[in-house]
């Protein structure tokens, strides 16, 4: 019998997050691990008068194209892949794994160059996302390997993922829509100011965001969701940061991770772990030593850090920088094969000013733009 909650999730992924509608072509892309929401979100997109093409990986798919793959191989990008990115209306992809581990230990050189292959294809994508062509979701299904992540049982993971995504059980849509009234009014009120200025332990950035616009990330293009979210101007960032936890890219964990910034640019970067992969990972390109994204996670529902991104980068009382690729629709002019995020806990100390106006102090907004 399938949980029921699994069937208000793929309601909520199809109707509220993506927002299918009739005729729309819908690229279902999903570990085969997901199957039990796969068959719940295809089934609401017929119901909707959707065309669903369904795309199953499975587990090890990664680990034997890196194994095996020539460069050659890496670099490609398979024409139907290329395709789907250009053409169909709504992509949903499905996370899920039994093991996220499988590519520590993947050579740095062969993930750049994978990276570097598959640049057309971001770009493309960011660029009909910008411009409302594509409609976008990525959310995850809960596994064994991301609960043993996260330091839970199954049980307690599954109640964790579906609590995020739906605080009110009863009415999932319809908390998103409040959440999103609320939200829109904060990324407006952002968008007006120039600079923000970030203090916290070990850490005091001045960010500049002139004419640069905020995105309200209000469960969209995540489920769950809950940031704000902009691209700082490219050469407009000084100072230093000390992240508070660990950042995990393509399987690596590096952790103690510190950044020096001059003029936008990472100049300094010195981390606990595997340090020689975060550099090399800086040099993937032009783009990768520069900040796309500057965003303040809204999210109170999720307060623990799980090591998996989708959930951390919202959790409440923290902000996060991502190295690479920057999101055009926020005037970003990043670009880069790359986009890695980086997190910070702002609820012991921290604080944010915006044009020199005290606005968050312990992980909160403060005065007109609390919740």
């Amino acid at each position: 019998m399938v949980d029921s909650r699994i069937r208000k999730y793929a309601e909520l992924i199809v109707a509220y997050s993506s927002g299918v509608k009739p005729n729309d072509k819908v690229m279902i892309n999903s570990s085969v691990l997901a199957i039990p929401l796969v068959k719940e979100i295809q089934a609401f997109v017929l119901k909707t008068g959707g065309f669903p093409l369904i795309m199953l990986n499975f587990p090890e798919m990664e680990e034997i194209m890196y194994r095996y793959g020539s460069d050659e191989q890496l670099k490609h990008v398979p024409p139907p892949v290329l395709m789907g990115v250009e053409t169909y209306d709504v992509m949903i992809n499905i996370v899920g794994t039994d093991n996220t581990k499988a590519l520590s230990n993947v050579d740095p050189a062969k993930v750049v160059l994978r990276n570097q292959g598959r640049k057309e294809l971001m770009d493309i994508f960011l660029k009909r996302a910008a411009e409302g062509h594509l409609r976008w979701t990525l959310a995850l299904f809960p596994t064994n390997a991301y609960a043993q992540d996260a330091e839970m049982s199954l049980e307690e993971y599954e109640d964790f993922v579906y609590g995020a995504c739906m605080p009110d059980d009863s009415d999932p849509i319809g908390y998103w829509q409040r959440f999103s009234e609320w939200q829109a009014s904060l990324a407006e009120w952002l968008s007006k100011r120039r600079h923000f200025r970030i203090l916290g332990p070990e850490t005091d950035l001045t960010i500049k965001t002139d004419n640069r616009v905020f995105i309200s990330c209000d469960g969209h293009h995540n489920m769950p969701d809950g940031e704000v979210f902009t691209g700082p101007v490219e050469h407009g960032i000084e100072g230093y940061v000390k992240f508070s936890y660990p950042a995990i890219y393509q399987g690596r964990e590096v952790s103690g991770v510190e950044f020096v910034f001059k003029e936008g640019k990472v100049v300094e970067a010195r981390a606990e772990k595997n340090r020689e992969f975060l550099l090399q990972m800086l040099k993937t390109d032009e783009g990768a030593s520069y900040v796309g994204e500057f965003a303040i996670g809204t999210n109170e529902g999720i307060k623990r850090f799980t090591k998996q991104i989708l959930f951390d980068e919202k959790i409440g009382g923290t902000f996060h920088l991502a190295i690479g690729a920057g999101y055009p629709e926020t005037g970003s002019k990043n670009v880069s094969s790359i986009h890695w995020d980086f997190i910070c806990d702002l609820r012991s100390g921290g604080e944010i000013w915006a044009d020199d106006e005290l606005i968050y102090r312990d992980g909160k907004f403060i005065g007109d733009l609390a919740k």
